[in-house]
C-alpha cells in the first residue's frame, strides 16, 4: 500500500528539475508551490561544507539573528538567582524566569514546558549535574549559541525576535530554520541572504577547494531545491 501522501510528492518532485541550481527567489517560489502540509510548513536550508569535523576548527557552531524572523512562536525560560536580572528578564518577554532552586524542582519533575534555556553563567555548575536530561532534548543553554550569558534580557530580546542555530553535523552539513512557507518571498530570501553571508564568513582558513559546496531549501515534508552559490 501506497504511504499517505506520495501522490502528492511524486508530483511536487516532478514540478521542477531537481539536477539544476536556481536562482534564491525561484527557489522560493517552489518550495511554497511544492508544500503540502497542511500546517504553516518550517522552511530549513541546507549547506554541504567542505570540513574536516574531526578538527574543532572546522567545526560550526551558534546562532544567527534572522532579519524577518523565524516565523515560530518559542517559549523562553531564564534562569538565574539574581532578583535585578530576574525583573529585567520578564520585562524582555520571558515566558518563565526562574531560580536555581526552581528549576532544579522542573527538572526533576520532568516539566519541560518551555522550547529555550537562557542561563546566568553563575548557573551553569548547577546545569552540569542535568545534561543526561536537558542535552538529549537541546535544552542544554551553550555560550556559542548566546544561551550562556550575563545579560540575559537581551537573549531574550532576540530569541524572541527570532534566532535561528546553526550547527555542523559528522558530514559536515549544516542545517537552519530561516522562516516559515506563510512568509513572503522577499522576507525569505532576506533571512537566506544574512545566512548564506555567516556562513561564507566562517569559512575556516585551513579550508582548501570548494567551501561551500551546494545549498539545498526545502519546506518540512517537501521536496529539496538546489540554489544557485554566488561567488
Amino acid at each position: 500500500m501506497a504511504f499517505k501522501g506520495g501522490k502528492k510528492i511524486r508530483e511536487a518532485r516532478a514540478s521542477f528539475d531537481k539536477t539544476v541550481a536556481y536562482d534564491l527567489k525561484e527557489a522560493i517560489e517552489i518550495v511554497k508551490r511544492t508544500s503540502y502540509a497542511k500546517f504553516d510548513a518550517s522552511v530549513d536550508l541546507v549547506f554541504k561544507l567542505n570540513l574536516d569535523v574531526r578538527k574543532a576548527d572546522q567545526q560550526l557552531r551558534g546562532a544567527v539573528l534572522l532579519p524577518n524572523g523565524t516565523g515560530k512562536s518559542i517559549r523562553v525560560l531564564v534562569v538565574t538567582n539574581n532578583p535585578e536580572k530576574q525583573k529585567l528578564s520578564t520585562a524582555a518577554g520571558a515566558d518563565i524566569v526562574v531560580d536555581g532552586a526552581a528549576l532544579e524542582q522542573k527538572i526533576k519533575e520532568d516539566e519541560f514546558d518551555f522550547d529555550v534555556m537562557v542561563a546566568d553563567p553563575a548557573m551553569m555548575p548547577l546545569l552540569g549535574k542535568y545534561g543526561k536530561k536537558l542535552g538529549p532534548k537541546g535544552l542544554m543553554p551553550n555560550p556559542k549559541t548566546g544561551t550562556v550569558t550575563p545579560t540575559p534580557e537581551k537573549a531574550v530580546e532576540e530569541l524572541k525576535k527570532g534566532k535561528a542555530n546553526y550547527r555542523t553535523d559528522k558530514a559536515g552539513i549544516v542545517h537552519t530554520l530561516v522562516g516559515k512557507v506563510s512568509m513572503s518571498t522577499e522576507a525569505l530570501a532576506e533571512n537566506i541572504q544574512t545566512v548564506v553571508s555567516l556562513i561564507k564568513k566562517l569559512k575556516p582558513a585551513a579550508v582548501k577547494g570548494t567551501y561551500i559546496q551546494n545549498i539545498v531549501l526545502s519546506s518540512t515534508m517537501g521536496p529539496g531545491i538546489k540554489i544557485k552559490i554566488e561567488k
